[in-house]
């Protein structure tokens, strides 16, 4: 009789006779570019390994991106069970296949973040394994194009609008399909014709000096495409009492470059960053960043992902950074705090970003919505599917949007909203594409709340 093995064992034999692969980390086991070991192509192989058969064991995380099936079908359907037999356009295509929603970590039993002896951090594997084969090859055009929004945005502003009118026109498109890789139907985000800096620095928003209460990351997309997100916010943080302002010269966070594997990218946009918002942050301010994906990456990828002066520089930063929902029901309780609102939404379905619960923060741009009179809130938990360049790739447009469609039917089922939430603008373009209305931004709909002509219904007055 064969022998049974849980995933709980430490060890787990392969299929050759004497022969174990290892459950436990070591010295193949790591997510810090800094170490050499990083870099050892031998062992990224063997950490792939132990993590396919850490996940082979456990098929917990069947249900997030493509990466676990197109494994377990590998498996089971051609190799018997032996992650050896995989080969490197195998292991590819698995990497691939990860759009980094970071769920399947968030969901883990065997990670760092809980304190497990296996210390698995799927993500932060692939990751290693993009760096590495980046380092090893380099990135074709498209991932070089999608990795810079801010070159892109500067491209765009230069053609006076023909880029919007453009990315319609189906013979660019195609042309766009066939040179770049980006599907001809993926709705991209038009450009706007002035930046959010730019009017922030009209309006008197530049914080000139240290020592406001908050300023903001507003992030690329903020800064790009929708700089009315940015402003929202603004008008809600001074609605509450928050002397927040806008700093100049911030970059894209660098999640588009590091997802392809772009380390160099990352840490020049990042080292930007940094000498942009820590004056600030020394002086005592919080940075209130508006895209969940950039606050993880602030947070969480920084203090990892950089060297020298600029990692302890990001352990600082990582401290200061707050969610926009998440700093304002921090202050929720205190005087200054104003929720006196002129017009109401109704019921509303809320979508969760992924990387907003891969922070572990809650959803307080939700809760804070809920305090606007006859709000009621039905709440959507999964992936939309957008997943950053994901979506408007063309070789993966199609199963982001089979992979939202559990999104898409959670929002448009939901009880007589007429408005959609969440926190993630690309999130708000996957919806407005595939499932017919575009989400707002938590911070749009309670600045929007706070006048009379924001919503259709007027919120009744206290007769007292």
């Amino acid at each position: 009789m064969a022998e049974h093995y849980e995933v709980g064992d430490h060890d787990r034999p392969d299929t050759t006779p004497g022969h174990r692969i290892s459950y436990l980390a070591g010295p193949s086991t790591v997510y810090d570019p800094s170490e050499p070991a990083y870099w050892d192509e031998a062992l990224l192989k063997e950490e792939t390994e132990r993590a396919f058969e850490i996940c082979h064991g456990c098929r917990m995380c069947f249900k997030y991106c493509d990466s676990f099936p197109d494994l377990f079908k590998l498996l089971d359907d051609k190799h018997q069970g032996d992650v050896r037999a995989l080969s490197e356009p195998e292991r590819d295509g698995i990497m691939d296949a990860c759009f980094q929603c970071k769920l399947c970590e968030v969901q883990c039993p065997y990670t760092p973040r809980e304190g497990h002896e296996f210390k698995l951090d799927f993500p932060k594997l692939v990751h290693r394994y993009q760096a590495v084969r980046w380092k090893k090859k380099g990135g074709r055009l498209r991932d070089k194009v999608l990795g810079n929004p801010d070159l892109a945005a500067k491209l765009a502003r230069a053609s006076f609008g023909m880029a919007n009118a453009m990315n319609r026109f189906a013979v660019h498109r195609w042309f766009m399909d066939k040179v770049l890789g980006v599907h001809p139907e993926a709705h991209l985000p038009d450009f706007a014709s002035a930046t959010f800096e730019s009017w922030a620095e009209k309006s008197g928003k530049v914080a000139e000096t240290p020592g406001r209460e908050a300023v903001l990351f507003q992030t690329c997309f903020v800064q790009h495409n929708e700089p009315q997100i940015g402003k929202d916010t603004l008008e809600v943080l001074e609605k509450n009492g928050c002397a927040a302002g806008c700093v100049r010269g911030l970059q894209c966070c660098g999640m588009p470059a590091w997802e392809h594997g772009d380390l160099e990218s990352l840490r020049r946009q990042a080292h930007a960053n940094l000498d942009a918002l820590m004056p600030h942050v020394e002086a005592g301010s919080k940075v209130i960043a508006i895209n969940p994906t950039c606050a993880m990456m602030l947070r969480r990828e920084y203090p990892e992902l950089l060297e020298g002066e600029d990692r302890a520089r990001a352990k600082k930063l990582a401290e200061a950074v707050r969610d926009p929902g998440e700093f304002l029901w921090s202050i929720r309780n205190e005087a200054r705090a104003d929720w006196n609102f002129e017009s109401s939404p109704g019921p509303i379905a809320y979508h969760a970003p992924c990387h907003l619960r891969a922070q572990a923060v809650g959803f307080k741009g939700r809760d804070l919505i809920r305090k606007i009179p006859g709000v009621t809130v039905a709440s959507v938990m999964e992936c939309c599917g957008h997943d950053g360049t994901y979506a408007m790739k063309t070789e993966s447009f199609e199963d982001s949007r089979r992979i939202g469609q559990k999104a898409f039917a959670g929002m448009q089922g939901a009880p007589g909203a007429e408005v959609w939430v969440t926190e993630c603008p690309l999130a708000g373009l996957q919806f407005e594409q595939h499932a017919g209305r575009k989400a707002l931004h938590p911070m749009t709909v309670l600045a929007r709340a706070y006048r009379k002509d924001g919503f259709p219904n007027p919120v009744p007055k206290d007769p007292a």
